[in-house]
């Protein structure tokens, strides 16, 4: 077959053209696979055919062995493997050929596609020799060596470090190493090296130790960031913002030389340059904030925590830098993109100083704003109200509070009577980060007062009708002020206006361009959270809200022949106003009187929630499912009478694998219908369960959601009670290896051991929420010869001394339920127990009450269990 002219015909800008070759290739790749990739790497490799055929070839290879998903990814890997060696052998021997190619778009594909096959291979300890022969080619023309940099780069992408020996990492390095350095006279082959560490540095764990090797490391890095080529510079920097978090550890002997190469940067060189430099100090500040968190104030000079303090010791130099930074504004930015620019980075990182070094930042930032914020020029007034926002989180309330009082009153003005949007822009947004860092119940000082409440209000309900940039950030504004009242029950200075607040933020959602900024998001989301804050006197308004909202929504559904931009519109304003009825109904459904009220409304809301389930979209799905969840949470037993309807989208949204977020939120509306209508869920239960068992058993939904699957076991069975019987031999035996597998997951890193406690948490759930369900019926006696294995996973839990407080506070209730269900034939299994007892004692002396509690009753449970 001409493989060419498909490939070519594949790329036609006539449609039909493109579509019988797309459909030709595909059946090629079908009926003979390997013969398919044999021809693509031969038109890769081959320098007689047009470079967008070799080009189109090599990416077509490419995603024959990698995929995004995990399952396809999986499939791919497999069929790559079973392939005929001989066919494996010549398709490595195409790409390793093409490296030396004079077409850079060959070469760079093939380096990609290396890389791939290595991903796959070497693991396997296959293709040994790859890693030897690419570094034969080190003394060869300088596009050659170019290509094969570049390839070594994308290799230590795809692999993991511990698949290759040291001796091979630093044959890479010493390649790599070699291609940087100043005497590498072509910028070409400097720049693939460059970026070529960038990739190689998890290799580099071992060099790092020695001293030497990182001496020689640094040095040319920091001789890379000199280059007169530009991306060469930026690449440089890159790497050393790689460092900063890979070896934090070992940076004190360079720090000094690195402030000296980044202040130049961002003062004097191209902003892609500058932006890295800025980079490399924001994330030193991450690297000390996280062990600053871990280890809060209690270590001292002596001990072995690794904080270096170098922003501390860098502040003085540091802090002038970053607010010169703020000055270099882009004039016409796109207010409704958030322009990454210099002075947005150099913010970012005041930022992240503030949270570093807390009270010590104020001084040295309080004289540029006092000097800044009255000038005529809108830069430097701007720039003034950033460098205040920036700091707001970090230094103590006793530090900041005074300044906030004292400015306050200034802001207010300048949000409405400054001639600058920019300028307006930022003051709203300092405003929002004033309410959301210094007010709330927990602040001592208040800085909202009766006094200054209504010029507040008033004034951000005015920035509401500003541009849309700015009447978003005083949407958020309000957002945080409002929040800042969520616990105060009794009374809140916002009352008096709520009725003019949720008016302003209708007003806003239906301006014309309230899709610019994500005006009409945020006007939504403050509307929920002043609906969500409000106190029991306002709530006759938010009754009166509900007709309101049902109205927009209805008014969406009767759209007609939209176009797919308009259908996407459509479906985010569907979203966000079952977003809204969900707080409301949380709000109006949480005290009886209330709830009588607003339940005259749950015939007509669920009919348009059913019709919102008809339109396919995810993040509506996702919402609707939320705002059922509450409403059958109001309604309780009622809500029965809508399940022939809902059903079958409650099945959907079971099924909906690929949006695995709606699956796992659909998982947990089964919760809450279970709690809302106990046994009158038993006829849709075989449903249930039988999709549940299918996604807990399917290698293709996300992990995330097995966890609530467990513990959605547990609400079915305390709804149905001994019912559950029928479904006992097909969940425990799963929860039964789940816990196996979970209580093996040891030595593992922090997000694999977050996602183990939450599957430990599922499955502890599902077993608490069996044994409640059949407490008091005569069938108790078919959960004993789980008893065992529940036992068993207990004390495999306590001996990996890994759990968190929830698992802990769920383990030791597991423990009390087994006691109390089964009575005097858990008694003896309990005693026999390697930790029981020892699990009990540690939960009666834990500090946490709620761990506490559950200790006290499952001991008193277990004592009754033994003395029968």
């Amino acid at each position: 077959m001409e493989v060419t002219q498909v490939l070519l015909n594949a790329q036609s800008v006539d449609s039909t053209v493109r579509k019988h070759a797309e459909e030709t290739l595909k059946q090629f790749q079908e009926q003979n696979l390997p013969g398919f990739l044999l021809s693509l790497s031969g038109e890769l490799a081959s320098e007689e055919k047009p470079v967008d055929s070799r080009k189109l070839a090599g990416l077509i290879l490419k995603n024959a062995l990698d995929a995004k998903e995990q399952h396809r990814k999986y499939e791919l890997v497999q069929r790559w493997l079973s392939l005929d060696v001989a066919v494996k052998t010549q398709i490595k021997t195409c790409l390793l050929q093409t490296l030396s190619s004079p077409a850079p778009d060959a070469r760079s594909t093939a380096s990609q596609v290396i890389a791939k096959v290595a991903g796959i291979e070497l693991p396997q300890k296959q293709w040994p020799e790859l890693i030897g022969s690419l570094l034969s080619n080190q003394q060869l023309p300088a596009h050659i060596k170019q290509a094969t940099l570049e390839t070594l780069g994308y290799l230590c992408e795809e692999v993991s470090p511990d698949v290759m020996e040291q001796d091979q990492v630093n044959k890479i390095l010493t390649a790599v190493i070699q291609g940087m350095n100043a005497e590498e006279k072509n910028n070409d082959v400097r720049l693939a090296a460059t970026r070529a560490l960038y990739n190689a540095l998890g290799f580099a764990q071992a060099n790092f130790t020695n001293d030497m090797e990182r001496d020689f490391i640094m040095r040319v890095v920091c001789q890379a960031t000199l280059s007169p080529e530009v991306k060469i510079r930026q690449a440089a920097f890159e790497c050393l913002v790689s460092i900063s978090s890979t070896y934090y550890e070992k940076l004190a002997p360079y720090i000094q030389d690195i402030f000296s190469i980044t202040a130049k940067a961002v003062r004097e060189d191209e902003e892609p340059v500058a932006l890295q430099a800025i980079e490399f100090w924001s994330s030193i500040c991450d690297e000390e904030i996280d062990i600053l968190e871990d280890y809060g104030g209690d270590f001292t000079a002596d001990s072995d925590v690794p904080c270096y303090n170098f922003i501390k010791q860098a502040l003085p130099a540091l802090v002038p830098m970053l607010l010169e930074t703020l000055l270099k504004q882009e004039e016409d930015q796109d207010q409704d993109e958030v322009a990454w620019n210099l002075a947005m980075a150099g913010g970012t990182c005041l930022g992240l100083v503030a949270r570093t070094v807390g009270d010590d930042i104020v001084p040295l930032v309080m004289p540029f704003i006092e000097e800044n914020i009255t000038k005529p020029d809108w830069r430097q007034r701007e720039a003034a109200t950033y460098a205040f926002g920036s700091i707001l989180e970090g230094p103590s309330p006793d530090k900041l509070t005074p300044i906030v009082n004292g400015a306050l009153n200034f802001m207010l003005t300048a949000l409405t009577k400054d001639a600058n949007s920019h300028v307006k822009d930022t003051t709203a947004w300092t405003l929002g980060r004033i309410f959301e860092f210094l007010h709330g119940s927990t602040v001592e000082m208040p800085i909202i007062t009766p006094a200054n409440c209504q010029q507040i209000i008033t004034v951000l309900l005015q920035s509401m009708k500003d541009a849309p940039n700015v009447a978003e950030k005083a949407c958020g504004a309000l957002y945080f002020l409002a929040q800042g009242y969520g616990d105060v029950a009794a009374s809140s200075p916002l009352t008096p206006f709520f009725q003019e607040m949720v008016q302003s933020l209708l007003t806003a959602t239906h301006r014309e361009d309230a899709g610019e900024s994500r005006l009409r998001t945020a006007a939504y989301e403050a509307l929920n959270e002043v609906v969500r804050c409000s106190t029991d006197e306002t709530v006759p308004m938010v009754l009166q809200l509900v007709p309101v909202i049902m109205m927009e929504l209805h008014q969406t559904l009767e759209a007609q022949k939209l176009s797919s931009d308009e259908r996407e519109k459509q479906s985010e304003l569907q979203g966000l106003l079952c977003g809204c009825l969900q707080v409301i109904i949380q709000k109006l459904g949480s005290s009886e009187p209330t709830k009588y009220a607003f339940l005259q409304y749950a015939d007509q809301i669920m009919s348009l929630f059913l019709r919102v389930f008809a339109c396919r979209s995810a993040t509506v799905h996702e919402e609707a499912m939320l705002s059922i969840g509450a409403l059958a949470y109001a309604t309780g037993p009622d809500f029965a009478k809508y399940m022939p309807e809902f059903y079958k989208y409650l099945e959907m949204g079971l099924q909906n694998f690929e949006e695995y977020q709606v699956c796992a939120v659909t998982v947990g509306v089964v919760g809450d219908l279970c709690r809302a209508l106990e046994d009158k869920i038993l006829p849709y239960c075989d449903g249930i369960m039988t999709q549940l068992l299918k996604d807990l058993s399917s290698n293709q939904l996300h992990r995330s959601v097995k966890p609530p699957i467990f513990s959605c076991f547990g609400d079915i069975a305390l709804a149905i009670g001994e019912n559950f019987e029928k479904y006992l031999m097909y969940a425990m035996p799963m929860l039964q290896s789940a816990a196996e597998l979970s209580a093996r997951a040891t030595g593992a890193d922090d997000e694999i051991l977050d996602y183990t406690n939450l599957l430990r948490n599922g499955i502890l759930e599902a077993y608490s929420g069996i044994f409640q369900g059949f407490k008091n019926s005569p069938k108790t006696q078919l959960l004993i010869p789980y008893a065992p294995h529940i036992l068993q996973f207990l004390d495999s839990i306590y001996m990996e001394k890994d759990m968190d407080d929830v698992v802990m506070k769920t383990a030791i209730g597991v423990l009390g339920d087994l006691a109390d269900t089964l009575g005097s034939n858990a008694g003896s299994l309990i005693q026999q127990s390697v930790s029981s007892k020892d699990f009990l004692i540690e939960c009666l002396s834990s500090d946490d009450h709620l761990i506490k509690e559950s200790a006290e009753w499952a001991q008193l449970a277990i004592s009754r269990a033994i003395s029968v």
